[in-house]
């Protein structure tokens, strides 16, 4: 009996000692990142649950950017949002102007006790998702910028040197013009994004407003201003080319039938995200493929300025516990250690948020090992950014940007003027920073 008594209490011992003595905090993470990029991501949650036995992280896919965002904004006044949403940089502005439902993150990391230092992130990067008093509100996570991609095996069909692609558009159109009379391609160039590429890209790398109040950074009055003489000529330009034939439309939004184009080596050049340099390289395997910075106008500016970014931040929502607040702010701290980040950023073109994961790459090697891989980064810091550089912060931004590809298009279709398209997408788009406005106030 002594030894059945004893044999009993051994086991409710290891029991006792396999089971936890307090539940894990849940924090959940909505997020729209699907298929690899999602399988990274959750890859990211589950390092961080297991690094520790106090929280644990749930992402859970939504949908698309708007589709994700639509979703929080509907749980929070239900009372039923997450700890954490994944928004895309054109939801900035609205989640600013969602007064009481965001905890700003250099609030949440001070409350925590984390470590916080804003000088170890990127400047473009926080610089875009920051107050005007320079105070951080969402954790920068898969931030973007876009770049140019080529096809160094139809440069060389073209007699063109596949180590010297393109800076200036003039270049890049008389680079177009050879490949496509030697036969090498049918198409010089195509893009994703005339938007966020050709527009706002193109705004910030010329030192050209986009809007009054410092690209609307400074309150919900601002107005567009992208019609201006560079904007002009750039997509009068785009008209000539695609008449020509130098240039193939995409489409509207992200411009989903440019890709396919560039794969199929249909169009030699290819401007996008370089988010998408994983994809680019995973669907290019039957011929190499070089990157380069976006091409600027050199008789409008000597020196090109800043790309902006692209991609999207995290943020925390308010209506939780205190105790979900320090496991996301200890998680933000594990996504931002310069490991973690080294490894997102180097597994899928996304921009190293910190300077200190940006060197670790260096040390590792893999900037040599993978030439082109920092071009983004580069293009991105290089100079100091104006206010005119620094990104774009608008309200409905997405409708807006819907406004611009419908005009894009009419121009394309020769129904307007590359003056008169652009007018139209400014008073349009200003009709609806005033309907944003008079709902924010």
């Amino acid at each position: 009996m002594f030894k059945n008594v004893l044999r009993l209490s051994v086991g409710l011992a290891a029991i006792l000692a396999a089971t936890p003595t307090f539940a894990q905090t849940e924090i959940a993470w909505w997020h729209a990142m699907d298929a690899e990029l999602g399988q990274k991501l959750e890859a990211i949650a589950q390092g961080f649950n297991d690094s520790q036995d106090e929280f644990v992280v749930v992402p859970s896919y939504k949908g698309t950017y708007p589709e994700t965002l639509t979703a929080a904004i509907a749980a929070f006044r239900a009372n039923e949002q997450p700890a954490i949403v994944q928004v895309y940089e054109v939801g900035t502005g609205t989640m600013m102007a969602a007064k009481g439902a965001i905890n700003p993150v250099y609030q949440l990391m001070e409350a925590a006790g984390e470590p916080w230092d804003p000088s170890a992130f990127l400047a473009p990067v926080t610089g875009y998702y920051s107050d005007t008093d320079g105070n951080i509100l969402s954790m920068p996570f898969n931030s973007s910028t876009p770049i140019m991609y080529y096809n160094k095996d139809v440069f060389e069909k073209a007699g063109l040197d596949p180590e010297t692609p393109p800076k200036t558009w003039a270049e890049l159109e008389a680079m177009s013009r050879q490949i496509m009379e030697s036969g090498a391609a049918p198409c010089g160039f195509t893009s994703g994004w005339i938007t966020w590429i050709q527009t706002e890209n193109l705004s910030a790398i010329h030192d050209q407003p986009y809007g009054t109040l410092e690209n609307g950074f400074g309150g919900l009055g601002s107005e567009f201003t992208f019609n201006g003489p560079v904007q002009v000529k750039h997509w009068g330009n785009l008209k000539k080319w695609a008449d020509e034939g130098l240039f193939e439309y995409g489409g509207p939004v992200g411009g989903g039938d440019a890709p396919p184009k560039f794969y199929a080596q249909e169009c030699a050049i290819y401007m996008n995200s370089s988010g998408s340099r994983a994809g680019v390289i995973a669907n290019s395997k039957e011929f190499e493929v070089g990157f380069a910075p976006l091409p600027y106008y050199d008789d409008e500016i000597d020196e090109p300025k800043n790309s902006i970014i692209g991609g999207a931040t995290l943020w925390a929502l308010n209506g939780k516990d205190p105790e979900v607040y320090k496991g996301v702010a200890q998680f933000f701290t594990y996504l931002s250690s310069p490991e973690v980040q080294a490894e997102w950023h180097q597994g899928t073109g996304y921009l190293p948020i910190t300077y200190a994961a940006y060197d670790l790459g260096k040390e590792q090697g893999y900037y040599d090992a993978n030439p082109g891989a920092d071009i983004a980064i580069n293009q991105i810091t290089r100079g100091t950014p104006t206010a005119n550089s620094k990104g774009v912060r608008f309200g409905n931004l997405t409708q807006a940007r819907t406004v611009v590809d419908e005009e894009f298009e009419a121009m394309l279709s020769g129904s307007k003027t590359a003056q008169e398209a652009l007018d139209s997408a400014v008073e349009r788009g200003n009709q609806i920073l005033r309907d944003f406005e008079a709902a924010n106030s």
